[in-house]
């Protein structure tokens, strides 16, 4: 490969690079969902209820009649436990969520008068089911009873601070768990998703309409960087739809006599959703190099207990990796030295021979041999790179660490983007000064041109992104064009 061709699969690489995690990050289409199929289940019925039966199907196990639900105004019942507060209605609606740990968003995520509610399947549709309730002596459980189906219930607030629901029958009844919500997007381009796990994690906008089946170990709402979940006890066969108007609903499919599961509502932290189990840790979405992020996001912490300034716990872990990956760094930028050294001796070579190629091959091959240059020297080390700078890139975008983080002055937040720009400027004058640095190998005015342009491109991509994210790309920047020039210096 001459080092014209060299530049090229250089620039090919990561142009193709940059759209590709453009593409997996903001544009990259959901993954297919196969439409769900009937399920007729085969169950008997409480006295007050009538079943249809079509041909030979064997009776549905959904109930006709809605019970006291129907016509009955919910009582609202406030349940509190240290540092928790919520508001939980007698239908089984979780109607508001307030903290001490942390200011949650639960009516602006929610957006409406019903943000969370259980309901029981009947043959006319997903129905609320009311009960008679009161509170525990200690404020922070209750319990209820619906006589018309015969549901006992209860519930509380358990030792991580989720709301615990326990429904029980001797009737076996299928339920329903539905988030409401409206469509949003921020100008970091966080979109407000419905979200599920069951072998991964799927995420669907809320204005999107998807069905399908799962055994759901849990689903809700995630946006910019807060979760609010339903967690079943048990990871059974569900049906999932989004009707594209804001509404995700969850029902089992098949009937039982006791359905128990936990409420969450919790701010993104990584750590905090470990503890708390049940893979909610998976909602942080670091991306295809989640391996290389959770590392990463463990090193900004440390630095960030001795140094207590996420900024600076950015600048100084993007040093530290910078310098761990310089021997990578050192034989790109010193084989792309060389390659660019040995250009005018390429360029007869390619007249000389313009008519015998395999002749030019030969050639070629041997001054690469005598003057000690790999073509693929620039192009390996910086792809071997990409990975930890992605991961990097990724934790940062979706770490709740950086939220409400000062940096310097005009700086009051790491995760919403920089407000006079000043950020995203310095990173675009970082690129273009580490591109003019950079020596160019092609005499190709187009390739030039598009080299030019691409700061701007990128630093146009970035402007709305958080300013933790272009501060660790300006620095990133910064200190490889340090190291550029001591390889030059060193190779000279």
């Amino acid at each position: 490969m001459s080092g014209s061709e060299q530049k090229r699969a250089i620039v090919a690489i990561l142009l193709s690079g940059l759209v590709l995690f453009i593409w997996q990050a903001y544009f990259a289409p959901k993954t297919p969902v196969t439409p769900p199929t009937t399920v007729t289940q085969v169950d008997s019925t409480p006295a007050n209820t009538t079943v249809t039966n079509k041909g030979d199907a064997a009776p549905s196990t959904a109930i006709t009649t809605p019970g006291t639900a129907e016509g009955e105004t919910a009582q609202t019942f406030v349940i509190e436990k240290v540092g928790y507060k919520y508001d939980v209605l007698s239908n089984l609606t979780v109607a508001d969520v307030q903290t001490n740990s942390v200011v949650f968003p639960f009516l602006e995520i929610a957006g409406s008068n019903t943000p969370i509610q259980i309901h029981i399947m009947t043959t006319a549709g997903p129905k609320p089911i009311n009960f008679v309730m009161e509170k525990g002596l200690d404020g922070s459980t209750f319990k209820g009873e619906n006589s018309a189906y015969g549901v006992q219930l209860y519930g509380g607030i358990n030792e991580k601070g989720m709301i615990s629901f326990n429904l029980k029958s001797n009737q076996p009844y299928r339920y329903q768990v539905q988030f409401n919500s409206t469509p949003k997007e921020l100008e970091n381009s966080q979109i407000r998703n419905f979200i599920l796990f069951s072998k991964d994690v799927e995420r669907y906008a809320v204005d999107d309409e998807e069905s399908g089946e799962a055994k759901a170990k849990w689903y809700g709402v995630d946006f910019n960087y807060h979760l609010m979940a339903f967690i079943p006890q048990k990871k059974v066969n569900t049906r999932f739809s989004s009707n594209g108007k804001g509404a995700f609903s969850v029902e089992l499919i098949d009937p039982t006599n006791e359905f128990v599961g936990n409420f969450v509502f919790t701010k993104k932290n990584y750590d905090n959703l470990t503890e708390m189990g049940d893979q909610l840790d998976l909602s942080v979405d670091f991306g295809i190099f989640g391996i290389i992020s959770v590392p990463i996001l463990r090193c900004l912490q440390w630095f960030y207990k001795y140094f207590p300034n996420y900024g600076i716990a950015i600048i100084l872990l993007t040093i530290l990796i910078r310098m761990i990956l310089f021997p990578l760094s050192y034989t790109s930028f010193k084989s792309m030295k060389k390659m660019q050294k040995i250009q005018p001796e390429l360029a007869k070579l390619k007249e000389k021979y313009k008519d015998d190629q395999a002749r030019m091959q030969k050639e070629t091959m041997e001054l690469f041999k005598t003057a000690g240059a790999n073509p693929l020297g620039g192009c390996l080390p910086m792809l071997l790179q990409m990975p930890i700078f992605f991961a990097f890139y990724r934790m940062l975008y979706g770490a709740v660490e950086l939220v409400g983080a000062p940096f310097v002055g005009w700086i009051t937040d790491l995760s919403i983007k920089d407000p006079f720009y000043v950020l995203p400027v310095l990173m675009t004058i970082t690129m273009f000064a580490q591109q003019k640095l950079t020596p160019t190998t092609t005499a190709d005015p187009n390739q030039k041109k598009i080299m030019m342009f691409m700061p701007l491109i990128f630093g146009f991509i970035m402007k709305d992104l958080p300013a933790g994210l272009n501060l660790y790309i300006a620095v990133s920047t910064l200190f490889g064009i340090g190291q550029q020039l001591l390889v030059y210096k060193i190779t000279d």
